[in-house]
């Protein structure tokens, strides 16, 4: 039964250059598939243009159509075409009925231990370096000596599954070599022991730095530093809108938001987390900066979305999700300037991609180095957000201590995590 295991996943480049590159799946359906698929598809820097979706809660056949961010990147498409096909379900039948039984186990996870000298730029060149690996950074730990040394400590886990073979542990401590080229004084590579332990460890939040990031509305008051800038003002509009009439069995999710390299993504892990199943969708292009998403879902039943309180903590998620997916402040920290970062875990416990490597850029790009950086998890009421922590060296072109200076490293790290 079925189609041949190399059709399951078809990537089509555009024919000239600047054109996107389409990729379909056909396979199996299993909840949250659409989220998978997009989740590593934002991990090889891709973002996504234009979608169809498609399911009859059986199989699903999804088109996507992908561009790399920025133009410029390298796509090593052989692997995204493994990895994709990696979180489909088989189209073995033998397969496909016992899978719910066969659970993946977890990744293992390895510490890098990368020791050089400092210089601008160093975190996000390793970062960048690890993605093209295909190595997921699970924690950090950035130390800086009072001599301008640096020893990072990279907990990480290795999407191909190969680092506990000798030669894939070799490639990756010579690719970082090369990349640091004479600012290399060692790389080390080996199985996270007592000393991922010891990392667990990550200091509570200032009250008034929680409240400000994890806040579900958030305040437009010039003093807080979620507040946009006054040129990203038309941002913060999002519209959800339910339809019962459209469709016997389904309700039509019509959504209209401000373009983000990221937004569909966002629709979709919401819908994951909030148990809603798509039948259809459509991604319209972007157009004028502003995109056009329709859905037509059902709940885990099989049944329309038709009490009120259930629309509107479903569109009120949507719309808090699309609008802020990520939180960006600088607060004091003693003596210390610190940039942080907040966004919401998956229910599965995932973190959001390319994160650490977004802020790394931004930062590069201003000239700012980093003192010390560091990823935890911090609980709320109702979810689980991943933090990251940047301790920042303070720099003649960007004096820590003025506000202006402070509104733009936020906006700069805003826009490139959102890609405006």
């Amino acid at each position: 039964m079925g189609i041949s295991w190399d059709d399951v996943v078809v990537i089509e480049h555009g024919k000239k250059p600047g054109e996107p590159s389409v990729i379909t799946v056909n396979c199996p359906d299993k909840a949250g598939l659409g989220c998978d698929l997009c989740r590593i598809i934002v991990e090889f820097g891709l973002c996504i243009t234009k979608g169809d979706i498609c399911t009859d809660g059986n199989w699903c056949y999804i088109v996507l159509w992908t561009v790399p961010q920025p133009s410029s990147l390298r796509v090593d498409w052989e692997s995204l075409k493994t990895r994709l096909m990696s979180t489909c379900p088989s189209c073995m039948m033998s397969f496909w009925f016992n899978q719910q039984s066969n659970g993946s186990a977890p990744s293992t996870l390895y510490m890098l231990k990368v020791f050089c000298l400092d210089r601008k730029g160093l975190l996000h060149d390793v970062t960048k370096a690890l993605h093209q690996l295909e190595l997921t950074i699970q924690k950090v730990k950035v130390m800086t000596t009072p001599d301008d040394k640096v020893l990072d400590l990279f907990f990480i886990t290795d999407n191909m599954n190969l680092l506990h073979t000798k030669n894939r542990r070799e490639e990756t401590c010579e690719h970082l070599s090369v990349v640091l080229g004479e600012f290399c004084i060692s790389c080390e590579l080996q199985l996270a022991g007592p000393e991922y332990e010891s990392q667990q460890g990550f200091s509570s939040l200032p009250e008034e730095v929680a409240e400000e990031l994890f806040t579900s509305e958030l305040s437009n008051n010039k003093a807080c530093s979620q507040a946009l800038s006054p040129d990203m003002k038309k941002f913060k509009t999002a519209t959800v809108t339910v339809d019962n009439h459209m469709s016997p069995a389904h309700t039509l999710l019509q959504i209209q938001c401000v373009d983000q390299k990221n937004l569909v993504y966002d629709i979709l892990r919401t819908s994951k987390d909030c148990n809603i199943q798509i039948a259809y969708g459509r991604i319209s292009p972007s157009l004028e900066g502003s995109r056009n998403v329709d859905l037509f879902v059902q709940k885990t039943d099989g049944k329309k979305i038709l009490e009120s309180e259930s629309q509107i903590a479903l569109c009120s998620r949507l719309k808090e999700e699309m609008l802020h997916p990520l939180r960006v402040t600088i607060a004091n920290r003693g003596p210390d300037i610190e940039l942080l970062v907040a966004n919401p875990v998956e229910l599965s416990g995932k973190g959001r991609p390319r994160v650490f490597h977004d802020v790394t850029f931004a930062l590069k790009m201003l000239g700012i180095c980093v003192f010390s950086a560091e990823i935890g998890r911090h609980s709320t009421s109702d979810r689980e957000w991943e933090v990251y922590r940047f301790l920042l060296d303070v720099s003649r072109e960007f004096p820590l201590a003025s506000n202006r200076a402070r509104s733009e490293i936020v906006d700069r790290v805003r826009r490139t995590l959102m890609g405006w």
